[in-house]
């Protein structure tokens, strides 16, 4: 039997329960209803409580008049309610728009401090509907980034959005991050990694992107970007990268693969050759200075070399890096 608590009037989406049915054919044909009134009865004003406490059926048709007036009056309610929120955005954006200067666009902002961007990107990722696209460089992320991410993220692949996330290979060793994307593939999404990943992005339903300004510090701000050319161009460069990276489900340890290690180590030689230190090559690479250091001692072993400048030498004669992918 329905309750009020499962049918409640004012939600206007009442069922009628199989008991009610029953009831209310009982109560027509004049025989005495068995058992309490269904509520659902009372709700859609069927049966109808009288000042003695008897209970009388009513004609449906008559019944409906109230219901549906009182449904219309809730209609004519939202769709003002819709009215006054289109108008208030429309307002709102043409403020938006005067903010930009002449040399200005509206299709890509500037968002600054760490607050706003966090605020900016949850609202954008809560309401992604079809694709995510996320790159994050800079190896393994803090513990209280990835539990705050962890729940938007799986909100959103509960919704239905597809995932697609590209780390570096450098994650594979950090145990937090690991566990993370783990979670993150469980649910559905997908995780790849690259040696190096080209910079900071978030592409949600292809619509508006995420990118660090290039001339801020670090963290401090970022572009939205909603031009449909530049959006097409962003995530073109996504797609070139997860192509080339490498499914994390392949490689379940906590450690490096061979390929990955060889492919790691051949990254860090190339940028040595081309003149990085170790701490700009451990930048990019999301590793730590001294683990850069110890994949130049052992080629610095390999090749017998006594100098930097000598190593680098030696390694562009050998051909060592001819093959790698630039």
């Amino acid at each position: 039997m329905c309750t009020r608590t499962d049918n409640k009037a004012e939600d206007l989406g009442i069922v009628i329960c199989d008991d009610g049915l029953r009831y209310y054919a009982d109560a027509l044909l004049g025989r005495p209803p068995t058992g309490e009134c269904p509520a659902c009865l009372l709700d859609l004003g069927l049966v109808q409580r009288l000042p003695d406490g008897s209970l009388a059926p009513l004609p449906p048709r008559l019944a409906a008049m109230a219901r549906l007036d009182q449904l219309e009056h809730v209609i004519e309610k939202k769709k003002t309610a819709l009215a006054t929120l289109r108008a208030s955005i429309t307002q709102a954006q043409e403020i938006y728009l005067d903010s930009y200067g002449k040399d200005e666009s509206p299709l890509i902002r500037v968002v600054q401090g760490p607050e706003a961007i966090s605020a900016t990107l949850s609202t954008a990722v809560h309401a992604c509907r079809q694709e995510l696209l996320t790159a994050q460089p800079g190896g393994g992320r803090p513990q209280e980034l990835l539990d705050k991410a962890l729940d938007s993220d799986l909100d959103a692949i509960g919704r239905g959005v597809r995932q697609r996330t590209i780390y570096q290979h450098t994650i594979r060793s950090h145990q937090p991050t690991l566990t993370y994307a783990e979670r993150i593939t469980r649910a559905g999404g997908e995780v790849r990694t690259l040696d190096e990943v080209f910079d900071r992005l978030i592409v949600c339903d292809r619509k508006i992107a995420f990118i660090p300004d290039p001339g801020s510090e670090r963290h401090e701000t970022a572009l939205t970007v909603e031009h449909p050319g530049v959006v097409r161009y962003l995530v073109g460069l996504f797609d070139h990268a997860w192509q080339r990276a490498q499914p994390l489900r392949e490689f379940p340890s906590t450690r490096l693969p061979p390929l990955l290690t060889d492919e790691v180590r051949r990254t860090i030689l190339r940028h040595m050759a081309n003149g990085h230190t170790d701490e700009a090559i451990a930048s990019r690479l999301g590793m730590s200075p001294r683990s850069v250091s110890n994949h130049m001692r052992w080629a610095a072993e390999l090749f017998g070399s006594r100098s930097r400048a000598q190593l680098a030498y030696l390694i562009g004669k050998s051909g060592f890096l001819d093959d790698l992918p630039e």
